[in-house]
């Protein structure tokens, strides 16, 4: 468990959370494991399937604390609200500022800034990492042309100029994705980013990868009381969670490319985990999905530590309190939003 701006974050699943008096309290079979006053938190966010007791939900929603119930594996289940739903001026914040084209400009900006920001350092820790290996005065260009656009990013007022920008810097850092691979390059290889279909093992990892992170970023946004399918980045589309998409483009380089990489260059996956089918597209065999989600669990369950808030907390949590800070700047708690830069 931790408490984070103001928000219990429960990880363990088989925690039951209960009210005693004034205090939410954690229960392991029918032992209290802690305590915390009801008064200090505006948030509760469980990944537990044992789930909370009717007199601590209904306390939750009088006090207009939001509590809201996930899988251990983060997919969002549900959110309980009270008769006076603070989560509607949010929402309605949230869409004012989306269908304004300056607003949404002004956030997005800070994403891509993250994006960038995080490729260039990816690409750092390659040639720190494998410097010899590798054709350093390559990924040092890349690394230095994305550097480059970050000051004009962190300025732009217009999304299409922003996009532009956007582009430039993923065309470097896709330039060197290939350099990176260090293991099996005949079969593990990155010419070009293809999608619907995959065709390649790398892209076939890219897309569930990223499939993965953008159904954590959704459930995150969901579990604050933003609306995931309304986002500034990308735009009103049927069925497509902008908002989720526009939150995981600063996490793609360090959670999901990251995390292909490492299992690539650690041999954790080979040529035989992957299917052609007949139209071209390369998929993972159903053993090795299931190999793939049982290391992406383990990958959101080590620690960092916050680069905003320096606290120490799992990978898993990330997206919770991007989304959480995102709302914070959403309501005017924050002059900016601080998106997540690693290193």
């Amino acid at each position: 468990m931790r408490h984070l701006l103001n928000t219990l974050f429960v990880t363990s699943e088989d925690i039951y959370l209960s009210l005693d008096g004034e205090n939410v309290v954690a229960n392991r079979e029918e032992q209290i494991a802690a305590r915390y006053p009801l008064h200090t938190l505006s948030g509760i966010i469980t990944f537990s399937y044992a789930g909370a007791s009717p007199a601590l939900m209904g306390a939750c929603a009088e006090r207009g604390i939001s509590l809201a119930f996930c899988t251990p594996r983060g997919r969002f289940l549900a959110r309980v609200n009270g008769e006076n739903n603070g989560n509607v001026l949010l929402r309605r914040t949230q869409y004012r500022m989306a269908d304004d084209v300056q607003q949404s400009c002004r956030i997005a900006r800070t994403m891509i800034f993250g994006k960038l920001y995080n490729a260039r350092w990816s690409i750092e820790r390659t040639r720190r990492d494998h410097g010899m290996r590798l054709d350093g005065e390559k990924l040092g260009h890349a690394s230095q042309t994305i550097q480059e656009l970050l000051p004009a990013v962190s300025q732009e007022t217009e999304l299409d100029r922003l996009r532009g920008l956007e582009g430039v810097g993923a065309t470097a850092y896709f330039g060197v994705l290939d350099d990176m691979v260090l293991h099996d390059k005949e079969t593990f290889f990155f010419h070009t980013r293809s999608r619907r279909p995959p065709l390649d093992p790398f892209n076939a990892m890219l897309s569930f990868a990223y499939s993965l992170l953008a159904n954590d970023c959704a459930a995150a946004l969901e579990s604050v009381g933003l609306d995931s399918y309304v986002g500034f980045l990308h735009r009103d589309r049927p069925g497509r969670s902008s908002l989720a998409l526009d939150l995981m483009e600063e996490l793609r380089p360090c959670m999901a490319d990251r995390f292909v990489l490492t299992l690539i260059n650690n041999r954790m996956i080979k040529s035989s985990d992957f299917i052609q089918r007949e139209n071209g597209s390369v998929l993972l065999e159903d053993d090795a999905r299931r190999a793939f989600l049982k290391h992406w669990q383990e990958k959101k369950r080590e620690t960092i530590t916050h680069p905003y808030l320096g606290e120490k907390l799992p990978w898993g949590l990330v997206p919770f309190l991007q989304a959480l800070l995102l709302a914070r700047y959403l309501r005017g708690d924050l002059d900016e939003y601080p998106p997540f830069l690693w290193k």
